[in-house]
């Protein structure tokens, strides 16, 4: 399993709109996530900076790739790009770190 970790941001107003799309997550986006190899995925909110900390463990790195462009993951980003920092193509701005310990 690989474990990955990533920063976002949502803004400062949408914190309750985010969370709350996030809980009504459509089956269908949960189905294609198993599909590319996501076995747990956990985002956490700092309300005061509104940054978001996403954690994921997933199968393999090609597999997930491949996520990226599949038709529902594009809906949900369209979805969600009102609430927070985007690309163009609505690809959340994020950035990955580097793990630095784990303890099992």
């Amino acid at each position: 399993m690989i474990r990955k970790a990533f920063l976002m941001s949502v803004y400062p107003d949408k914190h309750e709109e985010y969370e709350k799309r996030h809980n009504e997550i459509w089956p269908e986006m949960v189905d294609e996530l198993r599909k590319h190899g996501v076995n747990n995925y956990s985002i956490f909110l700092d309300k005061e900076t509104s940054n978001l900390f996403g954690y994921i463990e997933v199968e393999d790195e090609e597999t997930w790739s491949e996520m990226d462009s599949t038709e529902i993951n594009q809906k949900w980003w369209a979805f969600m790009e009102p609430l927070m920092e985007t690309h163009s193509n609505n690809r959340p701005v994020s950035k990955d770190l580097k793990e630095v310990f784990h303890m099992q």
